[in-house]
């Protein structure tokens, strides 16, 4: 019992990193002695103290003989900008490391944990592990398949539509659930809608919360067909990614480079932008997370091209109906139900008037 309350401790210092540590995991940690917490710190950015560090500098010479939680596995290798935490471990005199379960980085995975009990640290993991991989699921994903972790949001009514016939959409779901997302674009290092949204919505893609930053801004355009008065070329960030096919307009190209836009060139497949090549690419400049934001088409491309790994449902309790009224997820049905896309693990929540369905492909 006392290890699962210091467990969840270090769960939620570590989760105020989110959004702020890629490329690295959410950490937080926190140093116990006589069963009353002396220190607690978390991870805040990349090239950054980490969590251990942190909490061992404020815990002083109280660490000695204490017991150090941690929701992942101390780094033990030096091919990083900071030392490595099991060092700083053992120099404080630290009796006991448990943690939430080990790091998948081949570089540590196991190791850290062997490096402290070499130095006569007990050592002990898999305390709410099952909580510890849902926190650090981008940095998992992202470690191991050397791929950004993918969210599918959609905003629908009950019966599944996202617009009107006349592709009205503003809005579906109400305030609070607006805010929510918000506070997700707040967690995730890129958003990505195709060039549809920007034409019909022309949105800016920011974060509007206080305190909050903006992620990068992925555009699916493989014509360049954007406008150059469309507002979320108007960040002057250096953030706004456009991906676009090799046969695109090179001096529109150079105009928006022009303007501290990246143009990418991707590979099409019948004419589209490969979305599993884009994100390979973007997994190059340390995106993550990327979570889609666009309509029924791209999510339908996203959905076919395997690059989904968990949708976010925002339903509003009102029917639009109409066969021509824009649906959730474009393309074509599947022939069978054999063949619908299957969500695991789902999670069901109410966000003021809306509901929330979230889940794994």
């Amino acid at each position: 019992m006392q290890e699962t309350i210091f467990m969840k401790k270090a769960l939620a210092l570590a989760a105020k990193g989110k959004g702020r540590t890629s490329p690295n995991p959410v950490v937080g940690a926190v140093v116990v002695k006589g069963n009353r917490i002396i220190a607690a710190d978390y991870h805040r950015k990349a090239g950054s103290p980490h969590a251990e560090i942190l909490a061992l500098k404020k815990a002083g010479a109280r660490a000695k003989g204490a017991t150090l939680y941690i929701n992942l596995e101390p780094c033990c290798h030096t091919d990083k900008k900071t030392p490595p935490c099991t060092k700083a471990i053992i120099k404080a005199g630290i009796k006991k490391v448990v943690t939430g379960m080990l790091d998948p980085n081949p570089k540590v995975c196991g190791r850290g944990l062997r490096d402290l009990r070499k130095a006569g640290i007990e050592t002990e993991t898999g305390i709410m592990e099952k909580e510890s991989k849902k926190l650090n699921e981008v940095f998992i994903k992202y470690i191991t398949q050397k791929e950004p972790f993918v969210f599918l949001k959609t905003a629908q009514s009950l019966d599944g539509k996202i617009a009107t016939s006349k592709g009205e959409s503003k809005w579906i779901t109400g305030y609070h659930a607006r805010r929510y997302v918000h506070r997700l674009r707040n967690e995730v290092d890129a958003l990505l809608v195709g060039i549809g949204t920007i034409k019909k919505d022309n949105p800016s893609l920011d974060c509007r919360i206080k305190g909050g930053r903006n992620p990068y801004r992925i555009i699916v355009d493989s014509g360049l067909e954007i406008s150059m008065n469309a507002k979320v070329l108007k960040h002057d960030d250096q953030k706004t990614i456009i991906a676009a096919s090799g046969s695109a307009d090179r001096k529109k190209c150079e105009l928006l480079r022009s303007r501290g836009v990246r143009v990418l060139f991707v590979k099409t497949i019948h004419g589209r932008i490969d979305l599993k090549a884009l994100m390979r690419e973007l997994v190059r400049s340390d995106i993550t997370s990327v979570m889609i934001e666009g309509g029924s088409s791209i999510n339908a491309s996203a959905l076919s091209g395997g690059i989904v790994d968990k949708v976010l449902f925002f339903i509003a309790p009102k029917i639009i109906g109409g066969a021509d009224a824009i649906g959730a997820i474009g393309g074509k049905s599947p022939a069978s139900l054999a063949s619908a896309v299957q969500i695991n693990d789902p999670e069901f929540k109410k966000i003021g008037k809306d509901f929330l369905i979230e889940g794994y492909i």
